[in-house]
């Protein structure tokens, strides 16, 4: 049956292989069951609905990559669209999380319209490399800028907006001890270094009687406080629209670069250099992220830590399915998960920021039209507090060093389209 199902023999791999890839997989980014409720929680949400909403919308993802695409990429709600849910459009900008919601249960829709009309490869194409690895390094700062607000390294001043906090205390001390942690199993080549970190930083406030022992293993929580709680005619209104496009714009580009990604790790591309079934992987993406806002949570993305369960040797769709599998399991450790604190997912969030810094290494900081928009687009960021604020003036400022560079013939219609459509935000709808 396996064999029918995912072409095992014509992939050159086997069950137990599947299996052991699929573990590898699991274990690097099972941090985010630990890390998304609790920040979905500060948007008020029912933590332990969204402990069990995050498990069930990652193995939905999984099993439709799995068995419909046949890829061992594994999906789950994606860091950085998380925070933006949280601190942006609930926290910042007055939103109820059950408008929140229904913003990405559109931004889904509107994704698996673009994965069956086929025209995804035509946006993705359009827009400026240059912005694209702004945007992921703007996303990282954003979630350092967190990291560090949530550590109590960073606390907030009247008089410089932002200040240094009291870092001698029990909670940043913690913080920093688990990005050193992290930082040291992954240059061992440890899998599972962020889940190991997270773990280890809640058992060490749980020995200092810094948090307070409630059991590891019970029955799952309820789901029903989010469960189809998502208002959909809210998300329609003028001020969501940039959330929405902030939601559908962040993914197909997440979900486009760790696809390839994943792909050339596992030389899974085709002879021409593209993707096979690369419609039905979208379809796995934007079918997960319409469940998960039903279920109760934020996007559902594909995860570049899929790679680590190829170089284990993961090569077909079994590898996901075993990774959903376990994070069906992973529901009964609700307990477990309610006990990590703020400091423990501190480290983490900082780890995955530097990771998606990294892609600043392919901007042509020598061309100024270049690193001009870039430079924008990572300060606006953090600074605004919003990735939708920061994709806007990265394509503002991005047009507008071409034109008055006198190179106006190379806006294309996509960047132009947007610029004027973000301009026209600002001007009547801010």
């Amino acid at each position: 049956m396996l064999e029918k199902l995912f072409q095992l023999q014509g992939h050159q791999t086997s069950v137990k292989q599947e299996v052991i890839a699929g573990f590898t997989t699991f274990l690097t980014m099972a941090y985010i069951i630990f890390i998304n409720p609790a920040m979905l929680a500060d948007a008020g949400m029912d933590q332990g609905a969204v402990f069990v909403a995050t498990c069930l919308a990652a193995a939905i993802g999984c099993f439709i990559m799995g068995f419909l695409a046949n890829y061992p990429i594994a999906l789950a709600p994606g860091m950085g669209l998380n925070a933006f849910f949280t601190y942006t459009v609930v926290l910042e900008m007055g939103y109820s999380w059950q408008v929140a919601l229904g913003g990405v249960f559109i931004s889904g829709l509107v994704f698996v319209f673009l994965s069956l009309v086929n025209i995804r490869e035509w946006i993705v194409n359009s827009i400026p490399h240059s912005l694209r690895f702004g945007i992921a390094a703007g996303i990282g700062l954003f979630l350092a800028f967190i990291a560090l607000k949530n550590a109590g390294i960073v606390v907030d001043s009247p008089a410089t907006f932002v200040t240094l906090g009291s870092v001698t205390t029990f909670e940043p001390i913690m913080a920093a001890l688990g990005l050193f942690l992290i930082v040291g199993l992954a240059n061992r080549g440890v899998n599972g270094a962020v889940m190991i970190s997270i773990l280890v930083i809640t058992l060490v406030g749980i020995l200092a009687g810094n948090i307070s022992y409630t059991g590891m293993v019970s029955m799952p929580p309820s789901v029903a406080p989010t469960f189809l709680q998502l208002d959909i005619a809210g998300a329609l209104e003028v001020g969501m629209l940039s959330v929405i496009f902030a939601f559908l714009f962040v993914d197909l580009f997440d979900t486009s670069g760790t696809l390839i990604a994943v792909a050339q790790r596992g030389n899974l591309l085709d002879k021409n250099g593209t993707l096979p079934r690369l419609g039905k992987a979208l379809l796995a993406d934007s079918g997960a992220t319409v469940a998960g806002s039903m279920l109760g949570t934020s996007t559902t993305t594909s995860y570049v830590e899929s790679t680590a369960g190829v170089s284990a040797g993961g090569r077909t769709g079994l590898t996901a399915v075993v990774v959903g599998i376990l994070f069906l399991c992973a529901i009964f450790f609700s307990p477990l998960a309610a006990m990590v604190p703020a400091y423990a997912t501190a480290g983490p969030l900082f780890f995955v920021a530097v990771l998606m810094l990294a892609g600043l290494i392919n901007v042509d900081w020598g061309d100024l039209s270049e690193a001009v928009p870039v430079t924008v687009t990572l300060v606006t960021m953090p600074l605004t507090f919003s990735i939708a604020q920061g994709i806007a003036f990265g394509f503002i400022s991005y047009a507008a060093v071409r034109i008055f560079s006198g190179r106006i013939k190379e806006l294309n219609l996509s960047v132009t389209f947007l610029a004027l459509l973000f301009i026209a935000k600002f001007a009547f709808f801010s």
